[in-house]
C-alpha cells in the first residue's frame, strides 16, 4: 500500500482512502469502500467551506477502525487554526463515521460542512482500469437518505447512506449547517449500508463504539490471549510477534460454508477472499499458535474441492482451489472464479497440510472426515496434475482469456526465465511443484496407515514418492552450477536460472544429504542473500531486477519456508542468519512485514526498501514470524510430545514461549531447557 492511503477492513469489507479520509478513485488511485468484490463507495469527500481540509495526523486504531484528524486550511503558515474536524470511522460489514467539529475559540463559529458521495460498483477487477459499466447506475433521494444504486440483469447493488444530523441531501451527497458555540463542539454520524441480493447489511458500529464486532465467535482479545505467549531478550521479536498475531487476526473472515469457523483472507487490500496456496501456507505457518485456521481452512478448500472437468475454470476432479471471487464479473461468467482452479500446488500443499495438522493436534478424526478429498487430491495429481505422462506435475491454463500463465507461487507472467532471460514456455513443471508432490505423497503414505489403515495405499504412495525423488535428481540437477533448474519448459529443457525456487526443495525433503550443502551455500551466498533475505532471482541471471514482483524482491513467507528447510538439514545457522534478517527488515515496516519489498543488497540501502504495490497486511507475510520461531526454537511434534531443540542468533539473547497448543495440550518451550515443559 502507498504510504498516502489508510486501509481498514472487517473480513471482506475494507476501506482504501487518503489520509484525509477521502476517496477519490481513479485507475491510478483505487480507493474505495468494498465489500464482497465490489466497490460500493468510490467517492466520499469532505471539505469545509469548499475548500479540502488538511491532515495534522491520521492513523489506524484497530484493523477495524481509524481517525483522522484535520483542520480547515488557514491560507498561511503563520495563523493557528482556531477549529479542527475529527474523522473517526469504523467498518463492519456496513461502514460507520463519526465526524465532530471543534471550536478552540473564544467565539462562536459557523461553517458549512460538505459530503460528496458517489458510488461506480466497480467488480474488484475493473477498479485498476477505466472500463465502462455493462449496467445501469441510478441515483434517488428518500427523505434523509441518499440511495445509490446499479442494476445488470439479476445483479443488484445498491448504498444507502445518511447523517443523523438534519442535513441537505441531494444526489451528489450532503450539505451540513453547523454552528458550534465557544470551546465546544458538534457531532453527526454518517452510516453507509451496502445492499446485496441478501438484502441490507447491519452495520455493526454506533457513535463512539470502538470495540471491534466480529462476524466469528472470537474476538481479537480472545484471540490474542489463546495465543502462547512470549517473552524475549530482544525487544523487536517481541514487537513483530505481536503485530503478527494482530494482523492474522485482522485478517480472518468467514466462509458461508462454515459462517461460526475463520480461515485467513490472503491479504489487504485486493485480496480479501479465499485463496487456496495462500490460505494453506498461511495456516502451515501457524499451526503451532492458531491450530484452528488450519481446521477451518482445510475443511473450505475441501468443501470447494472441484469434482468436474471445466476448461473455463481450469478445473479437474479433485482440484484444490486458487480463488473464490463474488463481483459481478464473476457472476456473469466474464472471469472464472467461482472459483478459479489455476494453481498446479495448492492441491499438494492442501496433503501437507493435512498431515502436519494432525502430527500437532492429533485430531485423526478430520483426516478420516476428509480421507475422500485427499484420495481426490491424489488422483488429481496423478491423472490430470501429470498432463503428459513424464512422472511430473504440469500447467498450462486452458482458459487462454482469463486464465493465469504461470499457475505457481511465482504467478506472475514473465516469473519462470532461463539464465539469459528467456521466458519459458508451457507446459511448465516448476521444480518446488515437484518437491510438494513428493513432500505431499510421503505425508499421505503415513495418513493412509496411521489413521486409514490402508497399507497398500501406504506403501504404494512410499514407492512412488521415492521413484520421482530419484527421477527428479536425475532431470531437475545443473551439475555445473550445483543447483536445481527452476523449472522443465515444454520441451523438456532446463529452466536454468538460480533462484529462492531451490530452498522449497529442502523444505519437501525431496534433495539427497549429499547435495544440500551446495543449496545451502547458494541461499547465504552473496547472489541470492541481499542481507534483508534471499531474493526470488539471482542477482546475476539476465532477468534479474530488484523490483520486479518475482524476479530479485524477497518475499518474507518464502524466506520462512526456506529457513525452516534450512533447519530440517541440520544448516541451523543458516536458517537463523535468514530469520534473523527477515525479523530485523520487519522493524523498518513498524513490525508488519509486508507481502514483498525490493531486493537491493543491504549495503547499498541501509533499510529494506518498499514494493511499491506490496499488499499490508498480507497472511503469508504475517504468518512468516510464527514459523521463523519454529525454526529458532526447534519446534517438531514426535508422537504425543513436542521436541525443543533451539538455535539463536547471538543478537535475539533468550526466548520462551508458553502455552504452545497441540496433541500434548499446552505447553512451554525455552532456550534455556531442551525440552517442552507442560
Amino acid at each position: 500500500m502507498a504510504k498516502d492511503t489508510i486501509s481498514i477492513l472487517d473480513g471482506s469489507t475494507f476501506l482504501v482512502s487518503d489520509l484525509r479520509g477521502d476517496i477519490e478513485a481513479s485507475p491510478d488511485q483505487p480507493h474505495g469502500f468494498f465489500y464482497r468484490d465490489t466497490r460500493f463507495l468510490s467517492r466520499w469527500h469532505l471539505t469545509a467551506n469548499g475548500s479540502p481540509l488538511d491532515v495534522l495526523s491520521t492513523d489506524e486504531t484497530q484493523y477495524f477502525a481509524s481517525k483522522h484528524f484535520l483542520v480547515p486550511p488557514t491560507g498561511t503558515v503563520n495563523e493557528n487554526p482556531t477549529v479542527s474536524i475529527h474523522r473517526n470511522r469504523t467498518i463492519g460489514d456496513g461502514f460507520h463515521e463519526d465526524v465532530s467539529v471543534l471550536n478552540h475559540d473564544a467565539k462562536p463559529i459557523e461553517l458549512e460542512l460538505r459530503l460528496d458521495a458517489d458510488a461506480d460498483f466497480a467488480d474488484l477487477f475493473e477498479v485498476k482500469d477505466a472500463l465502462e459499466k455493462k449496467g445501469e447506475r441510478s441515483t434517488r433521494v428518500e427523505e434523509d437518505t441518499l440511495v445509490l444504486g446499479y442494476r445488470r440483469g439479476d445483479f443488484v447493488r445498491e448504498t444507502r447512506i445518511r447523517c443523523s444530523k438534519p442535513a441537505d441531501v441531494d444526489e451528489h451527497g450532503f450539505t451540513l449547517r453547523v454552528s458550534v458555540g465557544p470551546h465546544d463542539e458538534w457531532n453527526t454520524c454518517i452510516f453507509v449500508q451496502p445492499v446485496t441480493d441478501q438484502g441490507p447489511l447491519a452495520i455493526k458500529h454506533r457513535h463512539g463504539d470502538e470495540e471491534a464486532h466480529p462476524n466469528i465467535g472470537m474476538s481479537l482479545e480472545q484471540f490474542l490471549e489463546s495465543a502462547p505467549q512470549l517473552e524475549t531478550d530482544w525487544d523487536p521479536l517481541h514487537h513483530v510477534y505481536e503485530r503478527s498475531l494482530i494482523d492474522l487476526a485482522a485478517l480472518r473472515f468467514t466462509s458461508e460454508l462454515f459462517p461460526e469457523q475463520a480461515l485467513p483472507a490472503a491479504g489487504l487490500p485486493w485480496f480479501m477472499t479465499v485463496f487456496g496456496r495462500d490460505s494453506l501456507i498461511t495456516s502451515f505457518q501457524a499451526l503451532p499458535f492458531v491450530p484452528e485456521l488450519a481446521e477451518t481452512t482445510l475443511r473450505v478448500l475441501a468443501a470447494r474441492q472441484s469434482k468436474e472437468d471445466d476448461p473455463f475454470r481450469d478445473a479437474e476432479p479433485g482440484k484444490i482451489l486458487h480463488e473464490i471471487r463474488f463481483g459481478e464479473l464473476t457472476h456473469f461468467d466474464e472471469r472464472p472464479h467461482s472459483p478459479y482452479f489455476g494453481t498446479a500446488d495448492a492441491t499438494p500443499l492442501f496433503l501437507i497440510l493435512l498431515d502436519e495438522f494432525e502430527r500437532w493436534t492429533g485430531d485423526s478424526a478430520l483426516v478420516r472426515e476428509l480421507e475422500p478429498n485427499a484420495r481426490a487430491a491424489l488422483e488429481w495429481i496423478d491423472k490430470w496434475g501429470d498432463r503428459d505422462g513424464d512422472g511430473y506435475v504440469e500447467y498450462e491454463r486452458r482458459n487462454t482469456e482469463t486464465g493465469l500463465a504461470n499457475q505457481c507461487w511465482k504467478d506472475s507472467w514473465d516469473s519462470i526465465r532461463f539464465a539469459d532471460g528467456t521466458i519459458a514456455r508451457g507446459p511448465i513443471a516448476t521444480c518446488e511443484i515437484q518437491g510438494y508432490v513428493y513432500d505431499a505423497k510421503v505425508r499421505a503414505a503415513r495418513l493412509a496407515r496411521d489413521v486409514w489403515g490402508d497399507v497398500e495405499l501406504a506403501e504404494r504412495l512410499e514407492s512412488e514418492a521415492e521413484a520421482l525423488k530419484r527421477r527428479f535428481n536425475e532431470d531437475f540437477w545443473i551439475e555445473e552450477r550445483g543447483f536445481y533448474a527452476l523449472a522443465l519448459d515444454g520441451e523438456k529443457q532446463r529452466v536454468d536460472s538460480l533462484t529462492s525456487n531451490v530452498g522449497h526443495l529442502l523444505w519437501s525433503g525431496i534433495v539427497p544429504e549429499d547435495r544440500a550443502e551446495r543449496l545451502a551455500e547458494h541461499l547465504v551466498g552473496d547472489a541470492l542473500f541481499s542481507g534483508w533475505g534471499v531474493r526470488t532471482m539471482a542477482d546475476g541471471e539476465a532477468g534479474y531486477n530488484p523490483i520486479r514482483y518475482h524476479n530479485g524482491t524477497v518475499w518474507p513467507h518464502d524466506n520462512s519456508l526456506i529457513a525452516h528447510g534450512l533447519a530440517r538439514y541440520g544448516f541451523r545457522d543458516e536458517a537463523a542468519r535468514i530469520s534473523l534478517a527477515t525479523l530485523e527488515a520487519a522493524t523498518f515496516f513498524r513490525y508488519r512485514l509486508p507481502e514483498v519489498f525490493a531486493g537491493y543488497r543491504r549495503t547499498r540501502t541501509s533499510f529494506p526498501v518498499e514494493y511499491p504495490t506490496a499488499s499490508s497486511p498480507q497472511a503469508w507475510a504475517t504468518g512468516t514470524p510464527l514459523l521463523i520461531l519454529r525454526v529458532l526454537l526447534g519446534l517438531e511434534p514426535d508422537g504425543d510430545d513436542l521436541n525443543v531443540n533451539p538455535h539463536l542468533p547471538d543478537k535475539i539473547g533468550s526466548i520462551e514461549l508458553g502455552g504452545i497448543p497441540g496433541r500434548w495440550g499446552r505447553v512451554e518451550a525455552s532456550t534455556a531447557v531442551k525440552e517442552a515443559i507442560a
